[in-house]
């Protein structure tokens, strides 16, 4: 049972987001005033290096429905996104960038389906603007790629906008892995789930913050976050090896003995060393992926640093 008048968290994950500010905030409360409900709004600062702090703590100083989370440094959206999570009260918690690519008007929408069960809406992608050709393949290809990986199926042409539960949110707290996926999590964690159409703009104003060196990076977690299947390639790459190595063996042989031509063994010998050296760093590369997140894990050290809340004395009652 879905409470009467609930409390709308929306999570705002900021970096160097100056650009966007004054467009977002406007547009994020009109949206929110029009649905009727108690809210508020959670700014995460992600250590920018521009005036995105400034403007939020200027924001939140006219606002008394917004809150402020300052990290000491640059965490990392998907960082961001949880500590925006950890510091919500919301009994339904959206999140959304800040670049307003993700329409804000569709958290109507999404809470129109709360409302009737569902304990996650996340908005699938039926249109990318603003993303070259690029861009766009290479993230369908990567999210069908890591469903054949993973045992845990994750929507495809999915973000992080989504509405999820207070219910989803606890549970997410329960998962503290420094390696985050956050769509990749929420898949985990089941509870009824629904895909909300939506056609995505392009962003207002700044520059995007998933440039391709970070992209890469994002993409290799959430590989190695939920699916073991590149260890086991080793298995594999060992027996394609031995039947290569077998046949050139039988090759050498059946030269030698029958058609009486001569063997460069030099040559032959080096192509070995240099594929089975390849394929032998290619897989120790990978092992090293996997070792040097447990070694993260095991220290233990907290997924971030807060150097400052605003707005947290005073959340509003609820309606």
């Amino acid at each position: 049972m879905r409470p009467p008048r609930p409390l709308i968290s929306v999570v705002v994950p900021c970096y160097n987001e100056e650009a966007v500010i004054g467009l977002t905030h406007p547009r994020l409360s009109t949206a929110l005033s029009a649905l009727g409900h108690s809210y508020e709004i959670v700014y995460v600062n992600d250590g920018s290096r521009d005036r995105t702090l400034e403007l939020l703590a200027g924001v939140q100083r006219g606002d008394p429905h917004v809150r402020v989370v300052g990290f000491s440094r640059n965490f990392g959206h998907q960082i961001a996104v949880t500590a925006g999570i950890d510091n919500a009260e919301g009994d339904a918690i959206v999140v959304i960038d800040a670049d307003l690519q993700d329409p804000p008007e569709l958290i109507g929408a999404m809470l129109e389906k709360w409302r009737e069960g569902f304990d996650v809406i996340y908005g699938r992608r039926t249109e990318r603007q603003g993303e070259s050709a690029f861009k766009r393949a290479s993230a369908g290809a990567f999210y069908r790629f890591l469903n054949r990986l993973s045992d845990t199926p994750i929507p495809l042409d999915t973000g992080d906008f989504r509405l999820i539960d207070r219910s989803v949110a606890d549970a997410m707290r329960k998962m503290p892995e420094h390696d985050r996926f956050l769509r990749g999590m929420v898949a985990w964690i089941g509870f009824s789930q629904y895909a909300l159409d939506y056609k995505r703009d392009a962003r207002a104003a700044g520059e995007t913050k998933y440039p391709l060196r970070k992209m890469i990076a994002f993409a290799t977690d959430g590989v190695l976050s939920f699916s073991v299947s590149p260890l086991r390639l080793s298995i594999w790459l060992g027996l394609i090896l031995v039947a290569a190595s077998g046949l050139d063996i039988l090759y050498v042989v059946l030269a030698r003995l029958f058609a009486d031509r001569p063997i460069d063994s030099a040559t032959v010998l080096l192509l070995a060393i240099l594929l089975v050296g390849g394929v032998q760093l290619i897989m120790l590369g990978i092992v090293g992926e996997y070792v040097g997140r447990i070694y993260r894990e095991g220290k233990a050290r907290p997924l971030y640093l807060v150097r400052e809340r605003l707005g947290f004395e005073n959340r509003p009652p609820r309606a």
